[in-house]
């Protein structure tokens, strides 16, 4: 390694996991953070981790942002607070969703910390102060740089980046970054960074817009050992599973991610009423947040693909909208979903049921056998979703344990992330002979075991799957392991 190298790479969050995405990138002697997420977990781990950075947040001199959920944008307002006061760039619709989403956070770290503090204060334990309030929200908000898609931008000295549609949900992008430095040689090199890979042929989002000519690619690798089921059959699973519940008396309760997830989900049950697949019970999307960002992809309906603009928008329908359909915000509104004892439908976040009304909806249901809780995304590791999906029979909700005895359902179908046949078609229009580095972050080691071997296999010689903290630096377009 020579001296005077002036490019490393380092992972610092979402490393052999799926949360908390960071990558700290320093070139031409400016520091790059690429994703500033919050890492979900157990709750002790969680806070500590979130609350300290692997570097000084002072020191960064400009963040990019690949999209707005939590685990990627989660922890700008503590980086903010914290000292860092560079611009922070994303595309419109990234930024519109961030605003809401920030809030959001803030508003919630507040109300689930009045559940916890109040069982500390009986436990005679000191209060958790929040990660950060809304006033350092509102701080973060003016830092935002809006960039449109495939329009060339300058971040630092010789640095040049470009977004490119990621087809992950609205406004999200891959980022394409020309380095230009004596750490590489002199000449340009090339990386990219997929932020979330997603599916092609699914609806709302345009097919992913492939990085290209690479010399190195960090990509998340959240599903490199799983093939999705089809998005054409997810169709009848969610009717039936509707169906067969409704029939039963019960409920179902979907946690689902407030931006994407819970628009594909309304989209999805509004083309099954409309072509008279559903009983006639109503649906609940209860989250503010939920409410807000629809509307922002309301602001953006020219962003969205063309079985969209088919199925709905050539007939100047409301994709997000139809008669059984009610969204609430109202606190009280959403109380008194809990004493509705005919069949129906809640669409609630978080998808993790790591915060937000979820869990108290989960609370009142996860006793009842008539009720359905039906998982429709990424379960991480630790987190309360992750340890009902592999059938733990009790749980705690705000430190109060609780007997599982609903039905709960799993599909992958409706996935946003690229599944493993997605992202070998995406690292194959990079040939080998040209991308000589491939890094695997934001997917957990059984998934990213089997894809490194996978693209081995096709020829891509080094392929890394970085921990917590590792190095990497660029010296004459090599990368070297610190």
């Amino acid at each position: 390694m020579t001296a005077g190298t002036n490019m490393t790479i380092q992972f610092c969050g979402a490393a052999q996991t799926v949360t908390g995405s960071q990558v700290l990138i320093t070139a031409n002697g400016k520091k790059i953070l690429l994703e500033c997420g919050l890492f979900q977990g157990k709750r002790q781990e969680t806070y500590e981790r979130n609350l300290n950075f692997l570097f000084n947040p002072a020191e960064i001199d400009v963040l990019i942002l690949s999209h707005a959920h939590i685990d990627h944008s989660g922890n700008i307002p503590n980086l903010v607070k914290q000292g860092f006061k560079g611009s922070i760039f994303a595309t419109p619709a990234t930024i519109d969703l961030c605003k809401i989403m920030l809030r959001d956070s803030a508003y919630l770290q507040e109300k689930d910390l009045e559940w916890v503090n109040l069982i500390r204060r009986r436990q005679r334990l000191p209060e958790v102060p929040p990660l950060y309030t809304i006033g350092d929200v509102e701080r973060a908000i003016e830092q935002f740089v809006g960039i449109e898609f495939d329009r060339a931008f300058t971040i630092a000295p010789g640095v040049e980046a470009m977004f490119r549609d990621a087809g992950h949900i609205l406004g999200s992008a891959g980022l394409h970054l020309e380095i230009d430095g004596a750490g590489t040689g002199g000449g340009v090199f090339r990386l990219g960074f997929t932020g979330d890979i997603g599916r092609p042929n699914m609806p709302l989002t345009n097919d992913p817009n492939v990085l290209r000519d690479l010399d190195a690619l960090i990509m998340e690798c959240t599903y490199g050992n799983r093939h999705h089921g089809s998005y054409e059959d997810i169709g009848e699973e969610i009717a039936s599973a509707i169906r067969d519940t409704a029939a039963s008396g019960g409920k179902v309760i979907i946690p689902a991610f407030a931006v994407g997830r819970t628009q594909m989900l309304v989209y999805l049950l509004h083309k099954l009423f409309k072509h008279n697949r559903l009983p006639e019970i109503p649906i609940y999307v209860d989250s503010p947040l939920a409410c807000a960002a629809t509307d922002v992809f309301r602001t953006y309906l020219h962003y969205l693909d063309r079985e969209t603009k088919r199925e709905f928008l050539d007939g100047s329908e409301d994709p997000f909208m139809f008669s059984r359909l009610t969204y609430i915000q109202d606190v009280d509104e959403s109380k008194r979903l809990n004493g509705q004892t005919f069949p129906h439908v809640i669409i609630s976040g978080s998808g993790m049921a790591e915060g937000g009304r979820i869990l108290h909806h989960l609370r009142n249901n996860l006793h009842n056998p008539k009720a359905m809780v039906l998982f429709v995304g990424y379960a991480a590791k630790d987190t309360l979703a992750r340890k009902l999906v592999e059938g733990d029979k009790v749980v705690k909700i705000f430190g109060e344990e609780h007997q599982v005895r609903c039905k709960v359902k799993v599909t992958d179908s409706f996935s946003a992330h690229a599944d493993r046949r997605d992202l070998l078609n995406y690292v194959g229009l990079n040939p080998p002979d040209r991308l000589k580095n491939v890094f695997l972050y934001h997917g957990e080691a059984d998934q990213a075991a089997s894809f490194k071997d996978a693209l081995r296999s096709k020829g891509y010689k080094n392929v890394h799957y970085p921990g917590r903290g590792e190095l990497f630096t660029v010296n004459k377009g090599v990368v070297y392991t610190d």
